[in-house]
């Protein structure tokens, strides 16, 4: 086996040899390489040739400390919603090939599965077309069905009125304890769904430009949950207001609405955008770290944290 000269040496024989052996017969890996990108694990593409010819796998290994602790859920929880995934729900989502989430063989707990088509995209150009694409797809996460069985678990709020960070400097204090009141109450009534929990254009790979540019699949299932559909389209909301601006974050509800998906009245709309976007105050640094990996060195926390600060302003003139 070769690995690219980027690998970090991070050790991992003994996942290796887990990896291998959960191989169809006769099947061989040729090549690893590190793929940039992630924050919560270290991810690397296998490339795999047998007996019936060349794929390529995605290996999913938890190293941080924080990650480890949790892994059994967390990694338990994706093998059995990715399972869910095939099943015909016409979801764009990996096939599971073999977990280790207590890392009883590996040495980190990792998960392993097929390659989707597709890379993500963080520039700028043609964020309208994926805009609807991604509310799109959002639509046909929320339509998934479950049983009693395969329901996942209630969603967590990320989190609460006296755990936010007011960023440091800031003139706008009336604003921010403005946005910290709307959260000030009990969760709003909600009909619940299937939700990713963590959608946002990081976990989207899509193939071909412009009018061929297609959703290729979606990825890491860990936080998915049940709960109500408007926090997952604020989810996605805030990450693209920081991305590519608050104009195209507050699209991005309208654009959902129009591809079928239902939105709370405004007041309860409002509290599930705040709790989101409060909990990346003061700067967003957990997503920018992995967008600068793919070129937007532009990103900086202070660029991150005046489109955080603009993005809850321009919600509650919206909603408020």
């Amino acid at each position: 086996m070769r690995e690219s000269a980027d690998e970090e040496s991070t050790s991992w024989s003994a996942t290796r040899a887990w990896a291998e052996k959960e191989l169809a017969p006769g099947e061989r890996v040729q090549h690893v390489t590190r793929l940039r990108g992630g924050w919560s694990a270290q991810m690397r593409r296998l490339d795999v040739s047998g007996p019936d010819g060349a794929r390529a796998l995605v290996l999913r290994s938890f190293v941080k400390p924080f990650y480890v602790r949790y892994a059994p859920g967390l990694l338990n929880r994706e093998a059995d919603v990715l399972r869910l995934l095939a099943e015909g729900t016409g979801v764009p989502a990996a096939d599971l090939v073999a977990v280790d989430a207590a890392a009883e063989h590996c040495d980190h707990p990792s998960l392993l599965m097929t390659l989707l088509p597709g890379r993500v995209r963080v520039d700028d150009a043609g964020t309208e077309r994926r805009l609807t694409l991604l509310a799109r797809q959002l639509t046909a996460i929320h339509a998934v069905r479950v049983t009693d069985a395969t329901r996942p678990r209630a969603y967590q709020a990320w989190t609460a009125p006296d755990r936010v960070r007011v960023p440091a400097g800031t003139g706008r204090a009336r604003l921010w304890r403005r946005a910290v009141d709307v959260i000030r109450r009990e969760p709003p009534a909600y009909e619940p769904c299937f939700l990713h929990r963590d959608f946002h254009p990081g976990n989207v790979l899509f193939t071909g430009d412009g009018e061929d540019l297609r959703v290729g699949g979606v990825v890491d299932w860990v936080e998915t949950s049940w709960g109500p559909a408007d926090l997952d389209v604020a989810h996605c909301s805030t990450a693209l207001a920081l991305l590519h601006g608050v104009p195209t974050g507050m699209a991005f509800a309208e654009e959902y609405t129009r591809a079928g998906g239902k939105s709370a009245d405004d007041a309860d709309h409002l509290y599930w955008r705040l709790l989101d976007a409060l909990a990346y105050a003061p700067d967003a640094e957990k997503l920018a770290v992995p967008w600068r990996e793919l070129g937007r060195t532009d990103l900086t926390p202070e660029v991150l944290t005046a489109r955080l600060e603009d993005y809850v302003g321009h919600l509650l003139d919206r909603f408020g």
